[in-house]
């Protein structure tokens, strides 16, 4: 099926400039395939629906004007649903909530004529329940739940990661860059920024435990959430005992201790125990833009994020490895925020169903959340403020960090590791480098990217550099 031209949505030109205004994407070969961090017209695809049959080559002229018949309503419907849900949202953000509602009953009536267990009903069905949770907020009622069953954010969690590959390629393109950084090192101490169920330490502990000469000592410091009635607790022991168990089975000396906060700009350096000697590393994987802030935030109170990467700085590990959404869901007002993010998990979704065959309830409802905390959230109540890996360089480098680049060795790793790992070969997804960074991406679209960094010292001085760390020149711009 062709592309969709943007033109097509029946909106004012005022209204199509601000939803085509697209950033450009630091990853050179999705920018050379039309990939896009706003509304593109090459995104249109994504949120189509799939699974349309096509009529044999040896149907009847009749049958065949039928088939093109409906495939021409289901694209019509998608590109009115697309534009219905777009302009509720500017309505919303207007104050004009009486259009808005009436914007939404017509979605509502659209969803009902399609099916939503794929392609476009799928995602605006999270979308605009969102809306309607945004519009009624005192009746729930009013935004009626996915048919989604109940569960822990921990159990959410761990169906994601085994929805698809995006966890794995976030756990597996730090622990290369933790063991390019301790390489030689007989003491290691490992602080993860957020254990949840440890499920990216197993794969190190079995690569050090093949390290020529013998494994180092490894230590790792969990954090996790603060203990409701010690339950958080306990779960970060039952996750420690876990880990100890399968490093003595390989013969790697561990220690680990958990450490309980209600938020990352709450750690201290008394709570990590460093010991000198130890090579130092900081872990993150999806935890830094939970630390963002609106742009309009007093001055005066310094940012979450800014505290906790005054910390890490003030520590100097020998590496700081971080993965982040390549999104662009901070933005203030809700308009923007909202086109965003549905085009990027409209290719989240196609990228998932793709993966498995179907999507796992509990995996579609973990980003049904971030879907939520995106459209519904603001101020101190919205966490998932994905940002670009654009403005990560900038934040980082002013914070005393240079950037340790992945070098070819590390793509092909990653890129084998990908497909060995998911056996998504040839599925649409790809890994993406651009000066030192990867980016796992879907159709050329990035995801999720990942990078490492050391402290060189404070505040702006690192200048964006980029530090071949002996891993590696031919960085690709």
């Amino acid at each position: 099926m062709g592309l969709i031209p943007f033109g097509w949505l029946p909106m004012d030109p005022a209204t199509a400039a601000t939803l085509t205004g697209a950033l450009p994407p630091p990853f050179p070969s999705a920018a050379a395939n039309g990939a896009s961090y706003c509304i593109d017209p090459s995104l249109f695809p994504s949120l189509l629906p799939h699974g349309r049959q096509q009529p044999a080559a040896v149907a009847a002229a009749a049958a065949e004007a039928a088939a093109t018949r409906r495939q021409e309503e289901e694209e019509a419907a998608a590109i009115r649903l697309v534009h219905l849900l777009v302009t509720c949202t500017g309505a919303i953000q207007a104050g004009d909530y009486a259009a808005a509602h009436g914007n939404l009953a017509e979605s509502r009536a659209i969803l009902a004529a399609i099916t939503t267990s794929t392609g476009i009903g799928r995602v605006a069905t999270h979308f605009a329940d969102a809306l309607a949770q945004r519009l009624f907020p005192a009746y729930p009622h009013a935004a009626p739940p996915a048919l989604l069953p109940p569960a822990a954010p921990a159990e959410l969690y761990s169906r994601f990661y085994d929805a698809g590959p995006y966890l794995k390629f976030a756990y597996s393109t730090a622990n290369q860059a933790i063991l390019d950084a301790v390489e030689g090192c007989d003491a290691v101490h490992v602080v993860d920024l957020a254990l949840m169920q440890g499920v990216q330490w197993p794969m190190l502990i079995h690569a050090l435990s093949k390290r020529p000469g013998g494994p180092p000592r490894l230590r790792i410091t969990g954090i996790g959430p603060h203990p409701s009635q010690g339950a958080a607790a306990d779960e970060l022991r039952e996750v420690g005992i876990r880990l100890a168990e399968f490093a003595r089975s390989l013969g790697v000396p561990f220690c680990f201790r958990g450490v309980c906060v209600d938020q990352l700009d709450g750690l201290s350096n008394w709570m990590l125990k460093i010991v000198p000697g130890e090579a130092l590393v900081f872990n993150s994987i999806l935890q830094l833009h939970r630390l963002l802030v609106d742009p309009d935030a007093d001055p005066a109170v310094p940012a979450p994020i800014d505290v906790l990467l005054d910390l890490v700085t003030e520590l100097q590990p020998r590496v700081f490895t971080v993965v982040e959404h390549e999104a662009d869901h901070n933005k203030p007002l809700l308009l923007e925020r909202f086109t965003n993010a549905l085009f990027h998990y409209a290719a989240m979704f196609d990228s998932m169903e793709a993966a498995g065959g179907g999507i796992d309830p509990l995996a579609e409802a973990h980003l049904r959340g971030e879907v939520f905390d995106i459209v519904c959230g603001e101020g101190s109540a919205r966490v998932e403020r994905h940002e670009l890996l654009g403005r990560w360089r900038e934040r980082l480098s002013r914070a005393g960090f240079a950037q340790v680049a992945f070098g070819p060795n590390e793509v092909r790793l990653a890129t084998a590791q990908l497909i060995s790992a998911t056996s998504f070969s040839g599925s649409g997804y790809g890994i993406l480098e651009c000066t030192g960074s990867l980016a796992l991406a879907w159709h050329d679209r990035p995801l999720y990217a990942a990078t490492a960094w050391r402290a060189v010292g404070g505040g702006s001085s690192a200048g964006g550099a980029v530090a071949d760390n002996g891993r590696g020149k031919g960085i690709r711009p």
